[in-house]
């Protein structure tokens, strides 16, 4: 029997096609690998470069033609980066050149290594950014996606000038997942079964959408696979103490689902608090943790702009 959500995805992979990015494979060293999607020029690039050095050429990577600012969508926890993100690149490809990485363990992304860390999956992405010749860019980060978000900002400010998170925090401790009636996040984010699929999408979406059982047996085979790993990640996440006091040099702009039952509000409005004044609150109306999904819509303007914001700053700074 056809599983419908697989099925699914060589329209998502169209789609994105016509959007102007496509998969590309990234070594990021010995046993690691990482799926990105990319702009086209992107690839071609590389290609010529390949090529150049083929012939003995030493020419750097070159940027874009187009030389379009770079945003990178980070996803979270329950699927691969473009399943995520699917209603958001073709809104941002006109103006901005979008990258989408595939986590380690999501997508096609793996590693040899035991590290389940958040500044591992940080250093990767980061790795893998420079090997496709990116030297700036504004990360948007989802849930798990927006702590290692976080981490690459911390990190790496020289490549990161911004910041957007949505449905997330610093560390894992901010989540109030014993308010929602579970006891770990992996009992949440890595359900075994059609009810504890049913319950996830019940928390994170503000409207509770009716779907049929085979819909939810087929989600289960096709997005969640590499269980024990995740579960790692998760445990990494819970044992990681955290640090009090972060420093950040960018803007943050916290772009949230009114209605988060995992991340409330609340988290958000605290962070703004913590953080200073480069923060920016804005909350989206009748949405819950999945706001980019829930109301692509009225995410996407926002996002569009903020990301304006940016580059009218960029352009009084020339």
């Amino acid at each position: 029997m056809v599983n419908l959500v697989a099925a699914q995805k060589p329209l998502i992979h169209w789609l994105m096609k016509q959007a102007g990015v496509v998969p590309h494979t990234v070594e990021i060293e010995e046993g690691t690998v990482m799926n990105f999607w990319v702009p086209t020029e992107t690839v071609k690039t590389q290609s010529k470069d390949k090529a150049n050095n083929i012939n003995g050429g030493h020419e750097e990577m070159s940027k874009s033609k187009t030389a379009k600012p770079v945003v990178v969508l980070i996803h979270g926890f329950a699927a691969e980066g473009i399943v995520t993100w699917q209603f958001q690149v073709g809104s941002l490809t006109k103006k901005y050149s979008v990258y989408v990485p595939d986590l380690l363990f999501f997508g096609g992304s793996t590693t040899s290594k035991t590290d389940r860390s958040k500044a591992f999956q940080a250093e990767c992405v980061e790795k893998g950014l420079r090997k496709l010749g990116v030297k700036r860019c504004i990360v948007v980060g989802f849930s798990y996606g927006g702590m290692v978000a976080f981490e690459m900002a911390e990190k790496y400010p020289e490549l990161v000038d911004a910041l957007v998170i949505s449905g997330s925090c610093i560390d894992i401790v901010d989540s109030k997942l014993d308010n929602i009636g579970f006891n770990s996040s992996s009992e949440l984010l890595l359900p075994t079964s059609v009810e504890g699929l049913k319950n996830l999408f019940k928390v994170a979406t503000y409207r509770n959408i009716w779907l049929p059982d085979r819909l939810h047996r087929d989600f289960l085979q096709v997005m969640f696979n590499h269980r024990e790993e995740r579960a790692e990640l998760l445990d990494n996440l819970a044992n990681h103490k955290g640090c009090t006091k972060h420093k950040f040099q960018q803007k943050i702009h916290l772009l949230w689902g009114e209605n988060d039952q995992i991340f409330l509000l609340d988290v958000a409005q605290r962070m703004k608090g913590h953080l200073g004044e480069k923060v920016t609150l804005q909350g989206i109306k009748k949405a819950g943790h999945l706001v980019h999904l829930e109301r692509p819509c009225a995410y996407n303007r926002c996002l569009k702009e903020f990301l304006a914001t940016l580059m009218e700053d960029e352009t009084k700074n020339d």
